[in-house]
């Protein structure tokens, strides 16, 4: 796996995403070879290439959207024709609104245009079915045994054997108690740890993973130190289940793994440069919503009785509290009966304006005068009410910790889980929000900002 933007991203994926760009440029660079007299002088000279760079970027980025660089498996080849007819057409759109607007520095040449689309139709798709058949026969993955059959192991093991973009392949587990069950997730078990240098010598791993529940007398320490001199990777379960599922993992979450963490902790430098950026940020954008945020303000208020905004008591940065703004999407009374409450599905509370201003996380703009006024950051966790962070922080362990950083209009959690209302969902929202506080940085919070305008497009995540 490959590191970018303190996300860890599956090689192939990466390789894939370099090969269809190269692809693509190749298709329309051949359009404009086959289309016209004088290719070079139009490409340099006349900044041609501008116009088949947007258009590479514009069908690149309708992939991106449509989830196709998620995995490089290819579910049906007819869907994936169809998803390539979809961002090649929204490359046409793309250049008639060019067109329309006299931009003539990113307009490729009509039939130019004709050609290498056409092109790209045939050669991507194609590309794709053979590449995946490639990965599939050729490059081997790398071969891991666990050590431990801890819950966390089982959720690991089971994510890779559904994920083969990562290249882990789990080949078993060992484990000491009797009770251990013959299979893991589908992996299965190939004696105790007392066997490891046996299986290790039998099975060739490439790494070695330590998920086990209690460590204490039970670690064979010498062993694993002579097999990473040896040259095995030897790696904590913790730190693969990070890269796997982007977020920490709770429940073997020990005290001392955050105490002695070098990453964990935002630096006051972090926060300072984050809410300087926040800030400027958060300026533009009011600079620019301004006129769609007085539009919807006066929808919401012609729509339903009750304000355009809605204020209420959250909880910020350290603990403190302070008033957030967003646009109201439920009745005025919406609490009066039943006092604070998480919203739930098809919430009868909500109304039919509020519903659309949730699906695509419109009612969050006016979040923008907290990022000015310092309450808050464009990208942070989600901030809650008093009154569930009092019933969260004594139901979950380390909940507290949201608290270290500012809250944010988007987040991490908010990008990669559904909204939810139960406990269960809130311990996911808090392991991802945990990754982010240990992974702080400004390249994790444009990747952030850049997917959030993804999940609005999509109207993913929304309640």
């Amino acid at each position: 796996m490959i590191r970018l933007f303190k996300v860890s991203v599956p090689g192939s994926v990466v390789t894939l995403l370099i090969s269809e760009v190269t692809l693509l440029f190749c298709c329309y660079l051949a359009g404009v070879y086959w289309s016209v007299d004088e290719p070079q002088f139009v490409l340099f000279s006349e900044d041609g290439i501008w116009g088949v760079s947007l258009v590479v970027l514009t069908v690149v980025l309708g992939m991106y959207f449509g989830d196709m660089y998620e995995d490089y498996r290819i579910p049906s080849r007819v869907a994936l024709v169809q998803q390539f007819c979809m961002v090649i057409g929204v490359a046409f759109l793309v250049q008639a609104i060019c067109n329309y607007g006299r931009w003539g520095a990113l307009l490729m040449n009509k039939w130019a245009m004709v050609y290498g689309s056409g092109l790209a139709l045939v050669a991507g798709p194609a590309w794709r079915i053979l590449f995946a058949t490639l990965m599939s026969r050729a490059v081997r993955p790398r071969k891991l045994l666990f050590l431990g059959s801890s819950p966390v192991v089982g959720e690991v093991i089971g994510q890779l054997f559904e994920s083969p973009q990562f290249g882990l392949a789990p080949i078993g587990f060992l484990d000491n108690d009797a009770s251990a069950p013959p299979k893991l997730s589908g992996s299965p078990r190939l004696g105790a740890i007392s066997d490891l240098a046996k299986v290790v010598t039998a099975n060739r791993p490439d790494s070695i993973i330590v998920g086990m529940a209690e460590r204490r007398g039970n670690l064979p320490v010498e062993e694993l130190l002579h097999l990473r001199l040896s040259g095995i990777h030897v790696e904590d379960a913790a730190l693969i289940y990070q890269n796997v599922f982007r977020r920490v993992s709770t429940r073997d979450l020990r005290p001392s793994e955050l105490i002695f963490s070098a990453e964990l902790g935002p630096k006051p430098q972090k926060i300072a440069l984050q809410s300087a950026y926040s800030f400027l940020v958060a300026l533009v954008a009011l600079a620019v919503l301004t006129p769609l945020i007085v539009i919807i303000a006066i929808i919401v208020k012609l729509t339903s009785p009750g304000p355009a905004f809605y204020r209420q008591t959250r909880v910020g940065f350290n603990g403190e509290h302070f008033t957030l703004y967003k646009f109201r999407s439920m009745s005025a009374n919406a609490e009066d009966e039943t006092g604070p409450a998480w919203a739930t599905k098809d919430d009868p509370r909500i109304t039919p304006v509020g519903r659309w201003l949730r699906k695509l996380r419109i009612d969050e703009f006016p979040q923008l005068f907290n990022v000015l006024r310092g309450e808050m950051s464009i990208v942070g966790p989600r901030p809650e009410r008093p009154e569930f962070v009092a019933v969260l922080e004594e139901k979950i362990p380390y909940y507290r910790l949201r608290h270290s950083v500012k809250p944010g209009i988007t987040g991490w959690a908010q990008i990669n889980h559904k909204y939810g209302d139960t406990i269960e969902d809130t311990i996911i929202k808090l392991e991802f929000d945990l990754y982010y506080i240990k992974n702080m940085a400004l390249s994790l919070d444009a990747f952030i900002i850049f997917h959030t305008a993804k999940t609005m497009l999509l109207a993913r995540g929304s309640q």
